[in-house]
């Protein structure tokens, strides 16, 4: 007969083990309500070992973070083929699968807000750290769109689209969390055609957004997202 034998972790995976279940508790839970015993608990180790990897709870709170806004980031990776409308519901998709699953812990994430409290140069450079998390996603996806619409100097009026978008996107994401009143679906849908609106509106003031503008559609089938919102407004303007 043989008996089970814990095995030893080496450090990184230990640190890694560490990470994930903080992030677990985060994404379920106000990361000020964790404590390092429940990290510990959960993680079956003792609270001291748990010091002996990270030196507090708050670089255990930012290395979970940065784990959390890799994995937001790459959401925003997709196949560059196929209509742009298309592409974007499957990111706008993912990127809610992560919102949902990761509740708390999004909101963190895109609020900045360290686990420690007060307003001390310690807080102060944990606000710094989770700012730049923050900023290295949405430059990420900014990058990503560009890719996606295979532009690699945009103009301002582009840029102020895309990055306009990605604002959107997160402070949808954040109202819905907080009572998810509307369909998710439904603003999934809803943020693809308000990214085709934005376009829209700046087309409407500058020629070279006029012309993007007319390639994204034209390559749009006539069950996609755009050709959908473009059905819905015509719509609103029938005679009733």
């Amino acid at each position: 007969m043989t008996t089970g034998v814990r095995r030893r972790m080496g450090v990184e995976e230990r640190r890694q083990q560490l990470i994930g279940v903080a992030l677990e508790l985060f994404s379920r839970r106000s990361p000020d309500e964790v404590s390092i015993d429940e990290i510990a608990s959960a993680a079956g180790i003792s609270r001291p070992l748990v010091y002996h990897y990270f030196p507090g709870k708050l670089s255990l709170y930012e290395a979970a973070l940065k784990r959390a806004s890799d994995e937001l980031a790459a959401r925003f990776l997709e196949p560059q083929e196929g209509p742009l409308g298309a592409r974007l519901l499957r990111v706008m998709r993912r990127y809610f699968d992560f919102v949902e699953e990761h509740g708390p812990g999004f909101s963190a994430l895109m609020r900045g807000g360290p686990a420690v409290p007060g307003d001390g140069p310690r807080s102060r450079d944990a606000v710094s750290r989770t700012n730049a998390l923050i900023d290295g996603v949405r430059q990420a996806a900014y990058d990503q769109i560009l890719a996606h619409l295979r532009i690699e100097d945009p103009p301002a009026r582009l840029e102020l689209v895309i990055r306009s978008w990605i604002s959107l996107a997160e402070s949808t994401a954040l109202i819905w969390l907080d009572g998810r009143r509307i369909p998710r679906g439904e603003l999934e849908v809803q943020l693809v055609h308000d990214f085709a609106a934005l376009a829209a509106v700046s087309a409407a003031h500058d020629e070279e957004m006029a012309e993007l503008l007319r390639r994204m559609l034209g390559d749009e089938p006539t069950d996609g997202p755009f050709t959908d919102l473009v059905g819905r407004l015509v719509a609103l303007g029938a005679p009733r």
